[in-house]
């Protein structure tokens, strides 16, 4: 029973994740942070499929959780393919929204939170940086989010300096927003 529940959270998750990006991000170029942001900034600069993106960056960081992190490897792994392949395939409705970008920036920053955060309860992720602040939220205790949330500064400062001031500034609210819901959704994850 566990096992169908967590797989039907991670569909969610992908798909609330895949809808915050496309819908509500993507239109007016704005970023989330992580290996999502730098596949973000590669699809906004040069066309490429952000999903496929994602997979190749994640590599490095599957390889690390393979060695290391048995568990993480196994239940991220679906999370990955899954929340990538959502995102490239609902790609083409990107400009299907249209409202004023600071409310698409907050929008998109819950529900990729969401998204993120329910993944995380379950002990999965999309993989990348996600997984990353799991390890390091394991070892140190400090929260989840709060480590999404300064791994995730650093792509955005990188996508500033690349795209635009409106890009830096809308991205800052998402992340804010992205970090405050997977904190919400994740909040006794460190303690247990």
């Amino acid at each position: 029973m566990y096992f169908i529940k967590k797989s039907i959270v991670i569909v969610v998750g992908s798909i609330l994740v895949s809808l915050g990006i496309n819908l509500f991000l993507a239109p007016y170029e704005v970023l989330d942070g992580g290996i999502i942001g730098i596949g973000l900034i590669s699809y906004y600069l040069w066309g490429l499929q952000t999903g496929f993106i994602i997979i190749l960056l994640s590599i490095p960081v599957f390889i690390i959780a393979w060695i290391y992190y048995r568990d993480y490897f196994y239940n991220s792994l679906h999370g990955l393919l899954i929340s990538s392949f959502f995102i490239d395939i609902l790609e083409p409705f990107d400009y299907l929204v249209h409202i004023d970008p600071l409310y698409s920036s907050i929008i998109g920053g819950v529900l990729i939170g969401l998204g993120i955060g329910l993944m995380l309860r379950f002990k999965t992720s999309t993989g990348g940086t996600d997984l990353i602040a799991q390890f390091l939220s394991d070892k140190t205790g400090v929260n989840v989010g709060i480590l999404i949330f300064i791994i995730d500064s650093f792509v955005i400062l990188m996508g500033g300096l690349l795209l635009s001031n409106d890009t830096f500034f809308l991205s800052i609210i998402t992340i804010l927003v992205v970090g405050m819901t997977t904190s919400f959704f994740t909040k006794n994850l460190a303690q247990t």
